[in-house]
């Protein structure tokens, strides 16, 4: 059976058509789901006995359950299992704007970023599209807050789970459903080309973040894969499309390594890189962890990376530091306990 929060409310209310019922039922469900919170079909009121033993017999609730959690000033990091025992995470994080939470996307990952916790346990298996949306369901109804801002930054690459993806951004996009506001969704990816352009096309005003962390092709290869498919000059190609189609910002998401990608030469050739592009750099301080060998950047590096970009014009940013004690990497409250 397929589990209830997993369906957008178009595929519901083309399944309420063919069993001969108006549309209209679909949008009752998404309600009763999504702004009364309710799991179980018997709680609709609203609908007859022969809708509910219909609903029964075709779709499940399931669940996820907590796991793990740590605590830090203004985030929470959870540790999900889901009912195969897999192990994923889902991080929150308190802003003075709302509430955002960073999303797993898949069981491990395939991209093999190097310096990435996420990569090193390979990927087992896709998230399915109610697996992404009961890890939102789970932390509201725990702390009774609302999320307001959602990013697809956890564990996994979102583009190598793109159609569950995709459907995942309805329900939650959805003003009858979760309702996070397109404006406040960004997709991160390391740049699978062909799902950019897919993308491209989408229509939504989702915000899309670019994992780059290099300046040219040789160091790229050397930090992400990835690059051997999808080079830099081909990625930039793709992506000044994407920003003359969609007309939106790009973020270019640059994590600090020390005495890898993060000398002033290397300020310099990321400048020249994106020069006149509508994009942003968010400089990361990179989070260490104790099974790959990478420490992060001083904080003079750091700055005086920031201060080449923004001589150069580049809008930069340094990410604000979220959970430094709370296994803050990606991937790294998951590794913990697998090595367990």
């Amino acid at each position: 059976m397929n589990n209830i929060y997993g369906i957008t409310l178009n595929e519901l209310e083309k399944y309420f058509e063919e069993n001969g019922y108006k549309k209209f039922k679909a949008v009752q469900v998404f309600e009763w789901l999504y702004k009364k919170r309710v799991s179980n079909f018997e709680s609709m009121t609203n609908l007859k006995k022969e809708t509910i033993e219909l609903l029964n017999k075709d779709f499940t609730f399931g669940n996820i359950i907590i796991k793990d959690k740590k605590i830090g000033d203004d985030v929470i990091k959870y540790l999900f299992e889901l009912n195969d025992s897999a192990l994923v995470e889902a991080v929150l994080m308190k802003h003075d704007y709302g509430n955002s939470l960073c999303v797993s996307t898949q069981v491990g990952c395939n991209m093999g970023c190097t310096f990435c916790e996420s990569g090193r346990l390979k990927k087992v298996r896709d998230l399915k599209p109610h697996e992404m949306i009961l890890q939102i369901i789970k932390i509201e109804e725990e702390l009774n807050l609302r999320i307001s801002h959602l990013v697809l930054m956890g564990i996994g690459e979102p583009f190598d789970n793109y159609d569950s993806v995709m459907d995942f951004i309805d329900i939650v996009n959805s003003g009858k459903g979760i309702d996070i506001g397109a404006r406040h969704i960004t997709i991160s990816t390391c740049g699978i080309i062909p799902k950019i352009k897919s993308f491209m096309e989408n229509g939504k005003q989702i915000n899309l973040a670019i994992s780059l962390h290099a300046s040219n092709d040789e160091l790229r290869n050397k930090l992400m894969p990835i690059n051997k498919a999808y080079p830099l000059v081909e990625l930039i190609k793709t992506l000044k499309e994407y920003i003359e189609k969609t007309n939106r910002r790009v973020t270019l998401e640059y994590i600090m390594l020390s005495g890898v990608n993060d000398t002033v030469e290397c300020a310099k050739e990321l400048a020249t890189l994106i020069k006149g592009m509508n994009v942003y750099v968010n400089i990361i301080p990179y989070n260490e962890t104790s099974h790959i060998e990478y420490i992060r950047s001083s904080q003079e590096d750091i700055l005086k990376f920031y201060d080449v970009l923004k001589k150069n014009n580049i809008n930069v940013t340094i990410r604000r530091e979220f959970g430094g004690k709370v296994d803050a990497a990606c991937g790294q409250l998951r590794a913990n306990h697998e090595g367990r």
